[in-house]
């Protein structure tokens, strides 16, 4: 359901980058403004990035097969990638045509009409953004976060816009058009960034967030049977989480009595991590794997029966 719903907000995504472009398209012919042409820029980018965030996600949300037994989760993260690029070649490009308006001394036009469509397409992302909250919220899909921040980086665009033809027209500050289509580049390239953290964050599976992790122990190590858990090892793939770990268990356990308890475990944090896969190593207590085969563990993965996290 949740890889469903990030395919609908790429869906979402798509179509309002189709109207804005046309919006836009014809608001940076009026003006002439630079600004005007760096968020028609953006937002042309910003439909060639939906559209990769669109093909990421249907094939994220496409189930594991005999090539890749861990799913498809990480082509959400080459999209945000991809989008990145993207954002960061706009930023150069939107960069170098305000300094070239700065070095010239060229005006702008139809301020009215600039500022109209900016509202517009304000308004049209606004929508776009709310929805995009509530998928992120129930998805934590990577490629549609990367996509966010585009359309973050469009409303922040289109007040920008804004700005600069009123001081451009209204109040002759003739340099304001261009040292805003620059600090809209600066903007777009921190951005960019940010979003390449997170999908290289996916790329080199990361740890989940420390209190994440802790909430997971503290589920897993309610089972009275469990003498304690160590080599918790944790990440996720677009929109898929995984986790394994070892736990100690009374030696004298049978092996069928161990499962039962371990499907147990299993059951309690399926109702608490919802859609995560779970792998558990059984080890009878007090085994310490050899040195080399094991991470270095930390207080935190020796969590022990009782223990507080």
């Amino acid at each position: 359901m949740s890889r469903h719903t990030a395919t609908h907000a790429a869906l979402a995504s798509v179509g309002t980058a189709l109207f804005l472009l046309f919006l836009k398209g014809y608001a940076a012919w009026a003006t002439g403004s630079v600004a005007m042409l760096g968020s028609l820029a953006d937002t042309g980018l910003d439909l060639v990035a939906s559209l990769v965030t669109l093909y990421g996600v249907r094939l994220a949300a496409e189930p594991a097969d005999a090539d890749h037994r861990f799913g498809h989760g990480k082509a959400e993260a080459l999209a945000a990638l991809f989008q990145v690029t993207l954002i960061t070649l706009s930023a150069m490009g939107i960069g170098w045509r305000a300094i070239n308006q700065w070095l010239t001394g060229a005006v702008t036009n139809a301020a009215d009409e600039g500022i109209a469509i900016s509202v517009i397409a304000m308004a049209a992302t606004l929508l776009l953004l709310a929805y995009q909250k509530k998928v992120m919220a129930r998805t934590n899909s990577i490629a549609i976060r990367a996509d966010n921040v585009h359309y973050q980086s469009d409303l922040l665009l289109n007040a920008a816009v804004i700005v600069a033809l009123a001081l451009d027209q209204y109040f002759g500050l003739t340099g304001a058009d261009p040292v805003f289509g620059i600090l809209i580049a600066l903007w777009l390239a921190w951005g960019a960034w940010k979003a390449s953290s997170h999908a290289v964050d996916q790329l080199m599976d990361k740890e989940w967030p420390e209190e994440k992790r802790r909430h997971f122990l503290a589920v897993a190590a309610r089972h009275p049977e469990l003498k304690g858990i160590h080599d918790l090892r944790t990440r996720s793939s677009g929109t898929q989480d995984f986790v394994q770990f070892h736990v100690w268990v009374d030696p004298n356990m049978t092996v069928a009595e161990a499962h039962d308890v371990m499907d147990e475990v299993e059951a309690k944090l399926a109702r608490e991590f919802p859609g995560v896969e779970i792998l558990i190593h059984l080890d009878p207590e007090g085994h310490v794997d050899h040195p080399g085969n094991a991470l270095k563990e930390t207080d935190e993965s020796r969590l022990a029966k009782g223990a507080t996290p």
